[in-house]
């Protein structure tokens, strides 16, 4: 089942075309693969391909560079990869090689990547610009400049530099932020087995457990369905943990009347999964715990109502920052009108951040969020994240103890329809007494 979800040779191909359509004439784009990352001496990171890289080609090898050349008359999408070696594949496993990505992958010149040195400089000598993310890889970079370089020495004898140096992102990245109808299916595949392991969680989650336990459900979940990896550091933050945004150590014990925020989510077919459910340890809210919880799913339910075609990706952002302030007039926790304390912006001790980001290839994904200086409006085809949260410090004077220590944060993943919204990952529930109700089965 999983393996029927997967984006055609056919789509890479469209991909290509859209981003050259976009290239001025008389211009080369060079797109190298992600580097091999060192873990410690000679152990290396599982590789993961960059997905700029991905989204163009659908080739997961290290160790290769892509080139497209619109018109060129040999044909315009030329890789550089790894030859086929029965030695290096013994060890390392199967190796595409040229052949194999001309065949497979609809390449329409391929060359060993030993070769590039020779043969890469004579395919931009003569281009007006060349598309480069410059600054990402610094190694490249220097390739890149010194290829350049090979062109620039040979000027006397009628060899021509290109004049303009372009960066790729930006055509690139606005193509990434509006998703096919292949993608939406990987993207609300990987929610569906995200909700499913915050499910578990929920179910398996008792005082006692240690944090990583709690988050060995998830990974387990996740690579029993085909995702050998999360799509992120999973933040399993028990206690006053959960006021930690970015906390990842996941090593402390979860305790009775403490409640833990879990952010997990799968990578399913290089598309990421982002979750974050807030539940009790022991099963049972206490009184302050759901008096913040209902303020933050408030939050939440109002910041979804603002996403459809035509409003700005800060509405939602607006609408959850209201409720979360007006909620915490209510209790007390701030003191003023709702107007002054917005504008003082004094929610933000509480809520520190935005509440999104795009969602994609990468769990933050690509994709401007203001164009020409205004808020970017939402389009069919959109996928974003929808994250309000209430974060209580432990070390908070301003408010009552009981108060400290309560961090909450509820995320799910969003996708623009034509006339709205679409909830991809509400299988994990939400409300607080369906997840009491759930934890006590």
């Amino acid at each position: 089942m999983e393996s029927a979800l997967q984006i055609t040779v056919k789509e890479f191909q469209q991909r290509r075309k859209k981003l050259m359509a976009h290239m001025s004439e008389n211009s080369i784009a060079i797109l190298p693969a992600a580097p091999v990352a060192i873990r410690n001496r000679d152990v290396e990171y599982p590789y993961r391909q960059d997905s700029d890289f991905y989204y163009l080609s659908g080739f997961i090898e290290p160790e290769a560079v892509m080139v497209l050349k619109p018109k060129r008359e040999h044909g315009e999408f030329i890789m550089f990869c790894r030859e086929r070696d029965p030695e290096k594949e013994m060890w390392g496993g199967l190796i595409k090689g040229p052949e194999g990505l001309c065949e497979e992958f609809g390449a329409d010149d391929a060359f060993p990547i030993q070769d590039i040195d020779e043969i890469l400089p004579g395919l931009i000598e003569g281009c007006d610009k060349v598309y480069y993310s410059m600054g990402s890889n610094p190694e490249f970079d220097r390739r890149v400049m010194s290829w350049v370089n090979v062109i620039r020495s040979k000027v006397r004898s009628g060899a021509q530099p290109p004049n303009e140096f372009m960066v790729l992102d930006h055509i690139l990245h606005d193509l990434r932020l509006i998703k096919s109808k292949r993608e939406i299916q990987l993207i609300r595949r990987a929610g569906e087995i995200s909700a499913q392991a915050h499910v578990l969680a929920m179910k398996a989650c008792q005082p006692g457990m240690w944090e990583y336990q709690l988050e060995g459900v998830y990974l387990n979940h996740f690579q029993h369905h085909g995702c050998r990896s999360a799509a992120y550091p999973s933040i399993v933050g028990g206690g006053a943990n959960g006021c930690v945004l970015h906390y990842v150590e996941n090593a402390d014990l979860l305790k009775a009347d403490e409640l833990v925020l879990v952010d997990a989510g799968c990578e399913h077919q290089y598309y990421a999964g982002d979750i974050t459910r807030t539940f009790p340890v022991d099963g049972q809210f206490s009184p302050e715990q759901r008096a913040i919880y209902e303020i933050v799913l408030q939050a939440q339910l109002d910041a979804i109502e603002q996403i459809k075609p035509g409003n700005h990706w800060d509405q939602p952002h607006e609408a959850s920052v209201r409720t979360i302030t007006r909620g915490l007039i209510k209790l007390g926790l701030l003191k003023g009108t709702l107007k002054t304390l917005i504008k003082a912006e004094a929610y933000k001790p509480f809520y520190m951040h935005r509440t999104g980001h795009w969602l994609g290839l990468d769990v933050h994904d690509v994709g401007d969020y203001k164009v020409g200086g205004q808020w970017r409006l939402l389009e069919p085809g959109m996928t974003l994240t929808v994250e309000p949260g209430i974060y209580i410090s432990p070390d908070n004077t301003s408010v009552a103890k009981q108060w400290r220590g309560i961090g909450i944060r509820i995320e799910d993943n969003v996708l623009v329809t034509k006339t709205g919204c679409e909830l991809l990952t509400d299988a994990a529930p939400t409300d607080p007494d369906e997840i009491e109700r759930l934890m006590a089965s």
